[in-house]
C-alpha cells in the first residue's frame, strides 16, 4: 500500500493563564474524584492504571530552564500535555498541514506559542494513541495578532482553515460503528468514543480478510489518511461514527464482490 503523507504538528497552542490552568486542574481533578476507581477502557481490560485524566505529576516533569527554587511548585501544578484544551495543545489534527491558517485564543501577554510532536502522516483520531508516523523536523510559520479577536469572534477554542496540501482520493470504503460495547454488548447513551472504536474494529476485522494481521490493520488506520466522522449524534440511544478508508492506497481490490 502507498499513501500521501500530510505533515503536521500534533501539538500546537498558546500558553494558558494562571486562572485557566487552575480551571483545568480543578475540573480534571473533579472528574477523577467522580469515579475514583474508574479506569480507561483498555486499562480496564488489562488491569493497569490508566485513569480518567492526566493530573499534574512532578514525576518526569520537564520544565526547561526553570530555577531550581521554582521547580517543585511548578511541577506540582503544571498541566500535563496529553490532552487538547482551550488553548489548543495536543489536538493531533491531521489537516493542520502546510498552508493552514490557525486562529488561537491568547490568554497571556506574549501568547507563548509553542509546538512539536511532528507527524509525517496520521488518520483521523490517531486511534492507537501514538499511531501517527512520528518524525523530526522544523516548522516555518508567520504570526499575526488580531487585537480583541477573542471577543470579536466569540472564541474559546482554536479555529483553523486547512491549507491546500491534502490528498484527494476519489473513492472510500466506509465502516460504521454504534455506541454498543463490542465485548459485553452493553448499551451506552450517545457515546461517540465507543461508536468510533466500533467503526475502527469493524474495519480491522474486514481488512484481516485481505491478508492483513490485526496489528497491521490497526496501525494502518492510525497512520493512513483515513477520514473519521460523527455521522449521527441525535438518534437516541446510539451515536453513529464512521471511518472511511481510501481504496486507492491499496495495491489490491478490497471492495466486497
Amino acid at each position: 500500500m502507498r499513501f500521501a503523507g500530510i505533515t503536521h504538528p500534533g501539538l500546537i497552542g498558546c500558553a494558558p493563564s494562571h486562572e485557566l490552568l487552575a480551571t483545568w486542574n480543578k475540573r480534571e481533578a473533579e472528574l477523577m474524584q467522580s469515579q475514583p476507581d474508574r479506569r480507561t477502557y483498555g486499562a480496564e481490560i488489562k488491569g493497569d492504571l490508566a485513569t480518567l485524566a492526566a493530573l499534574p505529576n512532578p514525576k518526569n516533569a520537564i520544565l526547561g530552564q526553570v530555577a531550581a527554587s521554582d521547580f517543585d511548585r511548578i511541577a506540582a501544578e503544571g498541566a500535563r500535555t496529553v490532552p487538547p484544551r482551550e488553548h489548543g495543545g495536543n489536538c493531533d489534527i491531521k489537516n493542520l498541514s502546510r498552508g493552514t491558517r490557525i486562529y488561537f485564543p491568547v490568554y497571556v501577554e506574549g501568547a507563548k506559542l509553542s509546538m512539536g510532536d511532528i507527524h509525517f502522516s496520521q488518520g483521523d483520531g490517531e486511534i492507537s494513541f501514538c499511531g501517527a508516523i512520528e518524525m523530526s523536523g522544523f516548522i516555518d510559520l508567520h504570526v499575526d495578532i488580531i487585537k480583541g479577536g477573542m471577543d470579536k469572534y466569540g472564541m474559546s477554542n482554536p479555529i483553523f482553515k486547512p491549507g491546500p496540501v491534502e490528498p484527494h482520493y476519489s473513492e472510500y470504503l466506509v465502516f460504521e460503528g454504534i455506541s454498543v460495547d463490542e465485548f459485553t454488548g452493553k448499551q451506552y447513551f450517545m457515546d461517540v468514543h465507543i461508536a468510533y472504536r466500533r467503526a475502527c474494529l469493524n474495519a480491522i476485522e474486514y481488512l484481516k480478510k485481505f491478508g492483513f494481521t490485526g496489528e497491521q490493520a490497526y496501525l494502518l488506520l492510525s497512520c493512513a489518511p483515513v477520514e473519521g466522522r460523527v455521522s449521527g449524534i441525535v438518534d437516541i440511544p446510539n451515536a453513529c461514527c464512521t471511518v472511511a478508508i481510501p481504496t486507492g492506497i491499496f495495491d489490491q481490490p478490497i471492495l466486497p464482490v
